[in-house]
């Protein structure tokens, strides 16, 4: 069986990457998934997209604003996925939520749904949107996610891949809608690597990474640059490490804990961030410098053979807003095998949306059996 996809915002392809690595297998039946339809409003994205995930089928990948598509006339898709766009529930960001230029855009995602009527799909956004207009909004996205077409049931789960083989702590709700006459309830996959996470140097190191390989370059350091990394140790940032005065940040407002941090090597990487300007590079533990996109792209679990297409710069947004596509791979697959009826290792969801209080997501997990 496979199941034909469409994916709204897809970016560079973290996520499609993620899908088209999973599989199942019961009794001689294989199920997987195939891209029919994907479209992002950045080129370099679709390009990136088309080589490294539709190779064969460029015209898949549709350059365009989401906001001049007819769902309705797209090839029809037996799932749908999209990180809808985050940056107005980012904590990074302003807050704005459904009042922001981003924050509206689930919208299309329950359009697509609507228009196309989906066995199921899946949905990913960042930690924030929890805690948004007191929980107001989240609530409402996912009546609208719950309600669209004939209806869905819904898993929704704030996972922390680093605790699903991810080499980075990025905390995301992944919400899984199965479709109501279905009768089939998605189970959230229990964690592969708690309390054994990948650390940064294992993912940097191991294999070491081939300094002729695509999207590699350095970023030339300042010299005040190196001089403030020199007195910053591994873990620490520009507001807790010992500065001398005249290399501390003239800033009072908006200290956010991953300006010059320096990586662990011993622990997972902070998050991958898409953009930001001086501090917001990710820097090295031991050289005094920021990472490669390339070495980014190894915290997000990109394989190496991965090519981002554009400019530095389009490629360290295309990597820092792509989901990482070990940790969804695992969720695809467990997608697979609830429709394969095969058994998997589960937790319980962290999120009820029908009754919000209940957040589970700082609780002990217990891990059952299907």
């Amino acid at each position: 069986m496979i199941y034909k996809m469409g994916e709204l915002f897809c970016g560079a392809g973290g996520l499609a990457y993620g899908a088209k690595q999973a599989n199942a297998e019961t009794k001689g039946e294989k199920f997987s998934i195939k891209h029919v339809w994907a479209i992002d409003n950045d080129l370099d994205s679709c390009l990136t997209f088309r080589r490294m995930i539709t190779p064969n089928k460029p015209g898949v990948v549709r350059h365009s604003d989401i906001r001049d598509i007819d769902f309705s006339e797209l090839p029809n898709a037996d799932a749908i996925a999209f990180g809808f766009p985050c940056n107005d529930f980012s904590v990074v960001g302003q807050g704005k939520g459904l009042k922001g230029k981003y924050g509206p855009l689930y919208r299309f995602g329950v359009m697509a749904i609507e228009a196309q009527g989906p066995k199921w799909f899946i949905a990913e956004n960042v930690g924030g949107i929890r805690s948004n207009n007191g929980g107001e909004t989240f609530k409402k996205i996912l009546n609208e996610f719950a309600k669209a077409g004939v209806g869905y049931n819904l898993t929704v789960n704030k996972y922390k891949f680093e605790d699903y083989g991810v080499p980075q702590a990025r905390h995301r709700y992944i919400i899984v809608g199965m479709k109501k006459d279905l009768n089939i309830l998605f189970m959230t996959p229990a964690p592969i690597t708690k309390n054994k996470n990948v650390s940064a140097k294992q993912a940097l190191e191991i294999p070491p990474i081939n300094i002729n390989i695509c999207n590699n370059e350095k970023t030339k350091q300042s010299p005040i640059v190196i001089e403030r990394l020199k007195y910053i140790r591994c873990g620490e940032n520009a507001w807790n490490a010992n500065l001398p005065n005249h290399l501390k940040l003239n800033v009072k407002t908006a200290r956010l804990s991953h300006i010059y941090r320096r990586l662990h090597p011993d622990k997972p990487s902070y998050t991958i961030t898409g953009s930001g300007g001086g501090g917001t590079h990710v820097y090295h533990w031991a050289e005094l410098r920021a990472l490669t996109n390339r070495e980014r792209a190894r915290l997000q679990t990109f394989p190496d053979d991965f090519v981002f297409e554009g400019s530095k710069e389009s490629v360290r947004r295309q990597i820092g807003m792509a989901v990482p596509p070990r940790g969804i791979e695992i969720i695809f697959e467990a997608i697979l095998k609830t429709f394969a009826r095969i058994p998997y290792k589960h937790i319980n969801p962290s999120y009820d949306f029908k009754n919000p209080k209940m957040d589970q997501y700082d609780l002990p997990i217990t891990v059952r059996d299907s």
